[in-house]
């Protein structure tokens, strides 16, 4: 799979309490989710984000606590994919089971500009390309399996499709 998108740039350390603030878990709808997306940290970017977006980040992308709010947020919003040097582990589990593309970049990406580059992300080679300048970074592919689970929208509806193909 093949995506394109607009780049947002946050640093280190980003929480799930700044990527979606705990007042609003009393919900579990994406879109309203995704109408309060990082707005502590920044109060613009719900409307400034659109589909086909696509966040980087720093190190320890989504710490903090477990909650799968945050994940729905930034599908919520339409971003593609979440590219960072590295995810907290439950974020990353809770990103694959909603089917949210992640990739762990180790590569320097410092020098985009946020809110104007592009990136075309390969998530079947983990190829990144700045548009612009051609320039490419390299990130871990997914295996097979995964790749599918993200195709089918996350675990819930792969383990659906898996029980309709076996009746």
């Amino acid at each position: 799979m093949i995506l394109e998108g607009r780049i947002w740039i946050f640093g280190d350390n980003i929480d799930t309490d700044a990527i979606i603030a705990a007042r609003y878990l009393s919900t579990v709808d994406p879109q309203e989710l995704a109408r309060h997306l990082m707005e502590d940290i920044r109060p613009d970017f719900p409307g400034l984000v659109g589909k086909g977006d696509i966040i980087v980040a720093g190190s320890n992308f989504g710490c903090g606590s477990s909650r799968e709010h945050a994940p729905l947020a930034i599908k919520g919003a339409g971003v593609s994919c979440v590219i960072a040097r590295s995810f907290a582990r439950i974020f990353y589990r809770n990103s694959i089971n909603i089917g949210l593309p992640i990739l762990e970049c180790p590569d320097d990406l410092s020098g985009l500009v946020d809110g104007k580059d592009v990136l075309q992300v390969d998530l079947e080679q983990g190829a990144i390309t700045h548009v612009a300048s051609s320039r490419t970074f390299k990130a871990a592919p997914f295996p097979p399996f995964m790749q599918d689970l993200i195709n089918r929208g996350g675990l819930v509806e792969y383990v659906m499709s898996r029980l309709k193909s076996q009746e």
